[in-house]
C-alpha cells in the first residue's frame, strides 16, 4: 500500500475493494460484497456511523489512523480474518453484539423471524424462551428485546462462548431476565420447559466443512461441524425436545444445507420449512404436539 497516495477514507475504501476482489476474499459474515465489507471495516475501525454523509469520506486521515487501517486490511486480506472479528462487533436484528473467535459471527436468517415476532407461528406471546447453542447470545437477546416480558435462557456447551454471551447480556442490560446455562444440548436444563425453543446449532456436514472458505477457519469448529451429515446434535435435540416444550410450545431449528439430510432421515415427519424474504434457508418448525407424536421415532434415530 502506498501511504503517500492513500490519504482519505475514500482512498482506503477504494483500494480495499480492489484488493478484496483481486485476492478472492469471501463475504458471508454480515456482508455479501466487497464494497460493504470494506466500508463496514474501515468506518467501524474509526468509530464512524455507517450512514455517515459521503462528503466526510474525503477528509484526510491522521498518520496513526492510516497505520491502524493498513494493519486491519492486511489481516483481512492476508489472514482472511472476518471483519466482525477485526472490529470485535457484529450486528444482528439491528442490535450490536460483542464477538470474537470464541463464537460464530451472527448471520442467521432467524433474525427475520425475530423481527416478525415469529408471526404467525406462535399460539401466544412466549413467557419462557430458550436459545439453544447460543454462541454470542444474539438470538436469545434479540428475542428478549422483542418480547420484553419473557424470561430467556441462553444455553451452550462452550464455556468460552458463554463468557461472550454474558458480556452481551450485560451490554444490553438484560441481566434481570436473561441468563446463561452451560451444558451439552438440554443437559443443563433438567425439568425446564419453554414456550419457544430457538436453535442455530452446529449443522455443517463433513463435505461442506472441508470446502468452506478460509474465513471460516477463524470460527470455532465446535460451532460449525457436527458429524458426517451435520445432524449429530440435531438428532439428540429432536429426541428430547418434547420433554422441554410447554403444551403449546414451538421448536425452531436452523440446519442450513443439511436440510436434505433432515428430510432423508425423517421422511415420516411433516416439518414446516420456513421461507425468508431476505435470504436464507434450511430452518424448520415443529409444534410441541408434533415433537410428542414423533418422539419415539426421533429417539430411534439417535446414533
Amino acid at each position: 500500500m502506498t501511504e503517500s497516495r492513500l490519504l482519505t477514507l475514500r482512498d482506503h475504501i477504494r483500494w480495499a475493494v480492489s484488493r478484496f476482489h483481486a485476492e478472492g476474499l469471501f463475504f458471508g459474515h454480515g456482508t455479501d460484497n466487497a464494497w460493504d465489507d470494506a466500508r463496514q471495516l474501515l468506518l467501524g475501525a474509526l468509530h464512524l456511523p455507517w450512514e455517515m454523509a459521503d462528503a466526510y469520506l474525503d477528509c484526510r486521515l491522521e498518520d496513526d489512523e492510516r497505520d491502524y487501517l493498513r494493519e486491519l486490511l492486511r489481516k483481512r486480506i492476508e489472514e482472511r480474518v472476518p471483519t466482525a472479528y477485526l472490529l470485535g462487533e457484529a450486528w444482528f436484528c439491528d442490535l450490536p453484539f460483542v464477538v470474537d473467535e470464541r463464537v460464530l459471527v451472527p448471520r442467521s436468517p432467524i433474525a427475520e423471524l425475530i423481527r416478525q415476532r415469529f408471526a404467525p407461528w406462535l399460539a401466544a406471546e412466549p413467557a419462557r424462551i430458550l436459545d439453544l447453542c447460543t454462541g454470542s447470545g444474539c438470538i436469545g437477546i434479540a428475542c428478549a428485546h422483542e418480547f420484553p416480558r419473557a424470561e430467556v435462557v441462553l444455553a451452550d456447551l462452550s464455556f468460552d462462548a458463554l463468557e461472550v454471551a454474558n458480556v452481551n447480556i450485560e451490554r444490553h442490560e438484560l441481566g434481570e431476565r436473561v441468563y446463561t446455562v452451560q451444558g451439552d444440548g438440554f443437559a443443563g436444563l433438567p425439568g425446564q420447559r419453554f414456550d419457544l425453543i430457538v436453535s442455530n446449532p452446529p449443522y455443517v456436514d463433513a463435505e461442506d466443512f472441508a470446502d468452506m472458505p478460509a474465513e471460516y477457519q477463524h470460527e470455532p469448529e465446535l460451532g460449525l461441524a457436527c458429524g458426517d451429515d451435520g445432524l449429530d446434535l440435531v438428532r439428540r435435540m429432536l429426541a428430547e425436545a418434547a420433554d422441554h416444550l410447554a403444551e403449546q410450545g414451538t421448536l425452531i431449528v436452523e440446519v442450513g444445507n443439511s436440510q436434505v439430510h433432515v428430510e432423508a432421515l425423517y421422511p415420516e415427519v411433516d416439518f414446516t420449512w420456513l421461507e425468508f424474504r431476505h435470504g436464507g434457508h434450511g430452518v424448520f418448525l415443529l409444534s410441541a404436539k408434533q415433537c410428542r407424536e414423533h418422539q419415539a421415532l426421533f429417539r430411534s434415530r439417535v446414533s
